[in-house]
């Protein structure tokens, strides 16, 4: 190296980045940091709640995760990650952005179309569940159930029904089957027994009042044998 800090223990960050390179950003939240940067905290605000909840699970699962730029946060917490998008694009952005200090298992699935191999501990699926059609919102949990073990919890983050007066376009366009806290503890009922709404404004978790929330967080445990 040849440039040198003016502080010596930041000589870690030239280390880090001679050895490791400088990480670049995936290809969604690269979009993010340029549209909206504030929603990146957001994001990690997401993931850090379902690392906190799933802290210490062996095999845990991510369903739709986009180019899981923040999946490394729960990666922190958990034995072994493996992450799923529908998209071969950003399955691949991953793959070439992958890290050996962090490594996961990254593949293209469809969760309409069944289970994922595997008998997992956990799952977790953010801003996914707002995308699925009401009428195959049964089959996607219904098959994410099935990827899990028999004592296996599920986390499933969306935005709120309300939320949606304020939502860019480009959600919108996506967004087909948000909810009111309810009906999404509601359809998670049908396939866990206990099931925990948490309210989320920006990067704040909370139990507050769910109709001024602009996102739910459902934890859901004692999964119902089929």
């Amino acid at each position: 190296m040849g440039a040198r800090t003016r502080e010596a223990q930041y000589e870690d960050c030239l280390a880090v980045a001679e050895r490791s390179g400088v990480t670049r950003l995936g290809l969604m939240t690269n979009q993010v940091w340029h549209d909206d940067p504030k929603r990146l905290a957001f994001l990690l605000a997401r993931y850090k709640f379902v690392a906190k909840m799933f802290g210490g699970q062996g095999r845990v699962l991510e369903v739709g995760c986009g180019d899981a730029f923040g999946s490394r946060v729960v990666k922190q917490d958990v034995a072994a990650l493996t992450v799923l998008d529908i998209d071969p694009i950003f399955v691949d952005d991953i793959r070439q952005r992958m890290a050996a200090d962090w490594p996961l298992t990254a593949d293209v699935h469809d969760m309409l179309t069944g289970s994922y191999p595997g008998d997992f501990d956990a799952a977790y699926s953010l801003d996914v569940l707002e995308h699925i059609a009401a009428e195959d919102e049964r089959r996607f949990v219904g098959n994410i159930a099935g990827s899990l073990s028999d004592a296996g919890e599920l986390i499933v983050g969306m935005p709120s029904l309300n939320s949606q007066a304020y939502a860019s376009p480009q959600s919108k366009a996506g967004h087909i089957n948000c909810k009111h806290a309810p009906d999404l503890k509601a359809l998670m009922q049908e396939f866990f027994r206990h099931v925990f709404i948490f309210s989320m404004n920006d990067e704040v978790v909370h139990t507050g009042y769910w109709p001024m929330a602009h996102y739910y967080l459902a934890l859901c445990c004692g999964k119902r044998m089929p």
